[in-house]
């Protein structure tokens, strides 16, 4: 039986976009294979040099050039949330998540409506087929089978967690995101995370809606964890005022450590050495970026 897709006039799916590859052309099969038709698909190009913008057209999707010197993951993405004003929900996907069934993008967009008070809501992302247990284990750490709701209140418990959200395939209700600042111009990373703690203090909340999957997950080597975390700790550094009624990350980095040694400890033994050395690595790299900021902070 085939389901015709439906048409929803609310919603926008935005798409940054640079060179994907075989993966981006299996990434566009499933968004138009979707039962849930979004009113503007948006692609964000910003300068592809593998034919990746034309793949796009002829899908049928919006496609919008950006010089690669201009593009920075909040400031772009706050112009894509700015050219879409007739829609009051934007779902943000990058280029290698995969929408794992047909309905993935409806059951993120109902979950929005369902939960009023969500400003953002984030799916689930599955590891790759291919993903060795350290990357398998930072999938099903960081995204559980359980649907979760967000708010202040939930700081106590949850600490920086509580801000936790993805980008990778994440909605907005668009009035909820502008009201609270949207998304920070001039930023390389967390952008993400810096509009869930913006809408959690003007008493919206975060919504985690596990029944909406991607396939999505990177094998990182120890030098491209190492950059990673190094501006991770910059954005911390950059966004402390922001961040400062959440607890500090080191807790929920000791969480997951103990949750990775025990995963490995199960299924990938002969892991454990290089699962250490990641660690301490992303740990050393983090506070590099910390201080790489307050330095210039202090010298200013």
């Amino acid at each position: 039986m085939v389901v015709r897709p439906v048409e929803d006039a609310s919603v926008a799916l935005i798409v940054p976009v640079k060179n994907g590859g075989a993966r981006w052309r299996s990434v566009v099969v499933s968004i138009q294979a979707q039962t849930l038709r979004p009113q503007r698909i948006l692609v964000i190009d910003s300068g592809s040099t593998d034919g990746s913008d034309q793949v796009a057209r002829t899908a049928g999707f919006e496609v919008h050039a950006l010089a690669p010197d201009r593009f920075d993951h909040g400031g772009t993405r706050q112009m894509a949330v700015e050219m879409v004003p007739e829609c009051e929900i934007v779902v943000f996907l990058t280029q290698d998540a995969l929408l794992e069934r047909a309905d993935t993008l409806e059951q993120l967009v109902a979950a929005l409506h369902a939960h009023p008070r969500a400003g953002v809501a984030y799916g689930r992302q599955l590891p790759r087929p291919e993903a060795g247990a350290i990357e398998r284990h930072a999938r099903l750490f960081n995204y559980p089978e359980q649907v979760a709701e967000k708010s202040l209140e939930d700081t106590q418990r949850l600490g920086i967690k509580t801000v936790f959200s993805s980008n990778s395939f994440a909605g907005y209700r668009r009035d909820m995101l502008l009201a609270a600042g949207g998304f920070p111009r001039r930023c390389s990373m967390g952008e993400d995370m810096i509009a869930a703690a913006r809408i959690l203090l003007r008493g919206g909340t975060v919504l985690y809606a596990a029944q909406a999957r991607v396939v999505h997950s990177h094998g990182f080597t120890v030098a491209e964890e190492a950059r990673r975390y190094y501006q991770i700790g910059r954005m911390h550094a950059q966004q402390r005022s922001l961040l400062a009624r959440f607890t500090s990350p080191t807790s929920e980095g000791r969480r997951f450590v103990r949750s990775e040694l025990t995963y490995l400890s199960l299924h990938a033994p002969w892991q454990i050495p290089e699962a250490l050395l990641r660690t301490i690595v992303k740990y050393a790299a983090y506070r590099r970026g910390r201080r790489s900021v307050l330095l210039v902070e202090q010298v200013a």
